[in-house]
């Protein structure tokens, strides 16, 4: 009866020790998952701050390249006017 009692107890203790193992493994999956999730997830952001940071650079340049052609536009008409090659020629005026 002893040998018996001893024999369930090991067993038991057994069968215990294998559902600890079991958990332990499950839980060790699905923290290496989550942490491998964050990972990705952390990925993602720096990504996305990259992509807006790009973003607002060429904004900025946008913006530069619109003011600079705003200053070579005026610059030409400018030139235009000023030179007699550009300048409309008036028939009227030229007769009387």
């Amino acid at each position: 009866s002893r040998t018996l009692s001893l024999k369930v107890e090991r067993a038991h203790s057994t069968m215990m020790n294998a559902d600890m193992d079991a958990v332990e493994a499950e839980n060790q999956v699905e923290l290496e998952e989550k942490t491998r999730l964050i990972n990705q997830v952390l990925e993602l952001q720096h990504t996305l701050e990259d992509l807006s940071a790009r973003v607002d650079a060429v904004k900025e340049e946008n913006l530069k390249l619109k003011s600079e052609n705003q200053v070579l536009g005026q610059y030409i008409e400018n030139l235009m006017s000023a030179s007699s090659v550009f300048q409309t020629t008036d028939t009227k005026s030229k007769r009387k």
